[in-house]
């Protein structure tokens, strides 16, 4: 005969939370997007806290652009914040086995994928800059859906500093996301002959 999992209790508390400004929206979900089925609300509420935390310090979570963004609030206002999102159904909780992990709802990934999005292309502008391949050594660990919105963006921006970047990237990924590589490629090359 088998025990009966007792999951840990969730219980949702906004406080006098009636609306956070979209920033704020999307800095909570870049935040949650580092415990994505791994991690729950504590957790989150200590990255925006900025929590100098073992665990945090351990999984390099201090790194995520998020941390600190609310570092001048108390942990149960922050908490406050992010059962608001999981409420307006940014975030939402999925049970591994006993304990309560966020996962996003499709309203919070579709902020949260273009977020990062921007956030990698900036980056990649920065490494073509610098003269420098960082960003594409950790696109092959990106979700598909983001690396394609990354590749959007240097296809409506990108100038011909990127293609050889682009063709370094291209030799290190699936056939799909390469084929992707080869039409931004060729649209930044028509777009450098017609401006001659």
């Amino acid at each position: 005969m088998s025990r009966k999992v007792r999951r840990v209790p969730v219980v949702l508390d906004a406080g006098e939370i009636r609306d956070l400004p979209m920033e704020d929206i999307r800095v909570i979900l870049r935040g949650a997007d580092e415990l994505i089925s791994t991690g729950g609300r504590s957790m989150l509420a200590k990255i925006l806290k900025g929590s100098k935390n073992k665990k945090i310090l351990e999984y390099k979570l201090n790194e995520c652009p998020a941390y600190g963004y609310y570092h001048d609030m108390k942990l149960d206002d922050i908490s406050k914040c992010i059962d608001w999102m999981i409420k307006k159904d940014y975030l939402r909780i999925k049970y591994d086995y006993r304990l309560p992990l966020l996962v996003f709802s499709e309203k919070g990934w579709e902020i949260e994928k273009e977020t990062f999005a921007e956030e990698l292309y900036q980056r990649f502008c920065l490494d073509i800059k610098e003269k420098n391949a960082r960003v594409i050594f950790e696109m092959k660990d990106v979700n598909r859906q983001v690396v394609m919105l990354v590749l959007d963006k240097i296809q409506k921006d990108g100038t011909e500093e990127f293609l050889t970047c682009l063709e370094a990237w291209k030799l290190m990924e699936v056939k799909k996301v390469a084929v992707r590589i080869a039409e931004v490629e060729n649209t930044i090359k028509n777009r450098a002959k017609l401006s001659e």
